[in-house]
């Protein structure tokens, strides 16, 4: 590590996978529920224990992708991260908030939207943790260099947090609520996703290879032009029916 304040990512690698092999095991017990669905049937419905076993999919996913932000943002932009003991306090509120989700779950509360069962008090609680993440990588950005890689980066984050916004709106009507609901969950996994992903395999591919930056960040530019365009107009196929 060139930078101290990378050691911060690994706080996020550790919950990451805690909660990728909390994932597995949810997996393998709602397996065991639907193939003998007395097992557990009163403490843990298939319906609850599939619930906690999904968003725990995205919320490993999403430690993940801060984990390798606050790793590779201070190496991009050449000096220390913004704030260390932001980037450690924003962890705990997050991992908190999702935990009263689960506890929420266990006793059937939730909104019952797929991937966004969330109750809205834990979605304020997760929206300013991932604030106090963007304010904090931003800092970090503004002060320092400014790589294509960094900044594909920084909008793929971005738009993941102006994009789940689109979760607080919860409407009756059933044709609204999916047409609304497609914006979160198509938009984050084959949109805003795609550039987040982007940013780092080209920090890793860097890195690793040792290839010539401007290479990389030329095709950067293609990867970025395809995920957007294939992504946002691929929403459409969600509305066909």
């Amino acid at each position: 590590m060139r930078y101290e304040s990378q050691k911060v990512a690994w706080l996020y690698f550790a919950g990451a996978m805690g909660l990728f092999l909390a994932q597995v095991l949810g997996g393998l017990i709602a397996g065991l529920i639907y193939v003998y669905p007395n097992f557990l049937s009163d403490l843990l419905p298939f319906n609850i224990i599939r619930m906690i076993h999904t968003n725990a999919l995205i919320v490993w996913l999403l430690l993940g992708f801060f984990g390798a932000t606050y790793y590779l943002i201070p190496e991009e932009t050449e000096q220390e991260l913004y704030s260390v003991k932001l980037a450690q306090i924003q962890f705990w509120i997050f991992l908190l908030a999702g935990a009263a989700a689960v506890v929420g779950y266990l006793f059937r509360i939730h909104e019952g939207r797929e991937f966004l069962e969330q109750p809205t008090w834990v979605k304020v609680v997760i929206t300013v943790a991932v604030l106090m993440f963007l304010f904090n990588v931003s800092m970090t950005l503004l002060k320092g260099r400014k790589t294509a890689t960094a900044l594909v980066l920084l909008l793929g984050l971005w738009g993941a947090a102006i994009f789940f916004l689109v979760a607080f709106y919860n409407p009756s009507n059933l044709v609204l609520d999916k047409m609304y609901w497609w914006w979160v969950v198509h938009i984050w996994v084959e949109g805003v996703w795609e550039l987040i992903m982007a940013g780092i395999l080209a920090y890793l591919l860097i890195k690793v290879t040792g290839i010539d930056r401007e290479i990389i960040e030329k095709w950067l530019y293609v990867v970025v032009g395809l995920a957007l365009f294939t992504g946002l107009l691929g929403t459409g196929h969600h509305y066909y029916w």
